[in-house]
């Protein structure tokens, strides 16, 4: 018992004030290197290592995982987790998180029936990897397909923040002398016509970078099919946003004197897709700038659905016209991004543990449950399962309860 001497008839039974351990299932989750060049970001930092680790899970690293994002393995040890050499060992665990899409060689390596949280990543997905985690039974998820109670994913909603901002910091340095580019200010200033910078697309990404780049004083239009979105924009930004629907008259007009072109189309379980084709890419003016941030989508334009092929150059020219194209702008802020990434993380895996596991949430969190393309090897999104022309499955006939 407690004693507080102010009020004598007051106790508080010691119990009360320990920490209730909520936690119902202990998770094991694995988290290798990813092999890609250009893929530097990672599911969790070792603040969060040391949280999940201080509520009963157990986490293994394969060492070097974090120096892309400048901790190292010491920083992850001492915050709990089990740092390993072989990428075997961290392979299995029930539970594996990556950023981008398992490769071959590491399906192989997964034991049958283990769970893989990464991105989607179209481009780098396969009919062979996705066959290979079929034949072993694997449930798997992807960032992008996760929703929240609002509807939206909060996985892309953090990335598409951070890209929407880092494609117009980007976009200044591509303009300038130092970069090869026109010489040229992306913004304004007195006396000096504004930059003018044309973005497809009307979700978070657009938005970031058409706030971004209207604080730099550029003139920005905004194209998207959706009245709605583009009426929230322009309400959240000001009227001296333009906003059109995807008109082709009203687009050539409009690239004809853009300095700067962003594609921010979302294609995500969208039943169709718009994408600019080469002829509006031919109405830039010379030395223009194009960056496609929808390129592990499948690419916002015509001129960059090769650059989606691995190995391919992220900057080149066409029709005399500058392209960035990365997998993941983000993957060039992988610390900031990283982190946002934990923070979702954290909450998701608390509530997961609770719950009972991965299956226990998918039985009763739907939204969660619409993450799964892939469950006991079977496909259950339409949208990868149309990608590549696999059958598909209604997961509810696999979750009892749901």
């Amino acid at each position: 018992m407690i004693y507080n001497p102010h009020k004598t008839t007051s106790f508080v039974v010691r119990e009360f004030l320990l920490k209730v351990n909520k936690t119902q299932a202990a998770l094991t989750i694995g988290i290798p290197k990813e092999n890609s060049r250009f893929e530097k970001r990672l599911a969790l930092t070792p603040e969060a290592v040391a949280l999940l680790v201080d509520d009963g899970h157990k986490v293994i690293l394969e060492s070097g995982a974090g120096l892309p994002i400048n901790y190292s393995d010491n920083y992850y040890s001492e915050s709990g987790a089990h740092i390993v050499d072989s990428k075997a060992e961290v392979f299995e665990a029930a539970l594996i998180l990556k950023i981008s899409p398992p490769t071959l060689q590491e399906v192989r390596m997964m034991r049958p029936r283990a769970t893989v949280f990464s991105f989607l990543q179209q481009p780098l997905f396969s009919s062979t990897i996705l066959e290979a985690m079929l034949a072993k039974r694997i449930n798997a998820l992807a960032y992008d397909l996760i929703y929240d109670d609002s509807g939206t994913s909060p996985f892309s909603t953090a990335i598409s923040e951070i890209e929407g901002a880092s494609a117009i910091t980007l976009a200044a340095e591509l303009m300038s002398n130092a970069n090869g580019g026109k010489g040229i200010l992306l913004g304004g200033v007195p006396g000096v016509t504004p930059t003018e910078v044309v973005i497809i697309g009307a979700d978070v990404a657009g938005t970031i970078a058409a706030r971004a780049a209207m604080g730099l004083g550029a003139l920005v239009k905004v194209f998207d099919n959706d009245i709605g979105k583009l009426r929230l924009m322009k309400q959240n930004l000001g009227r001296s946003l333009f906003t059109s629907t995807l008109q082709p008259n009203v687009m050539r007009n409009t690239f004809r004197s853009a300095d700067l072109l962003i594609g921010a189309m979302e294609y995500i379980n969208k039943p169709h897709r718009d994408r600019i084709s080469e002829d509006l890419i031919r109405e830039l003016k010379q030395e223009a700038i194009v960056i496609d941030l929808r390129l592990a989508q499948g690419g916002c334009f015509e001129t960059t659905m090769e650059a989606c092929i691995p190995g391919t150059p992220t900057l080149y020219r066409m029709h005399g016209v500058l392209h960035f194209c990365e997998m993941s702008i983000s993957s060039r802020v992988a610390r900031t991004a990283s982190i946002a990434l934990s923070n979702v993380f954290s909450s998701l895996f608390m509530k997961m543990a609770n719950s009972g596991g991965v299956i226990g949430l998918a039985q009763r969190d739907r939204d969660f449950s619409s993450g799964f393309y892939m469950f006991s090897g079977k496909m259950v999104n339409a949208y990868v399962g149309n990608l590549f022309n696999l059958p598909v499955n209604d997961i509810g006939l696999f979750l009892p309860g749901y």
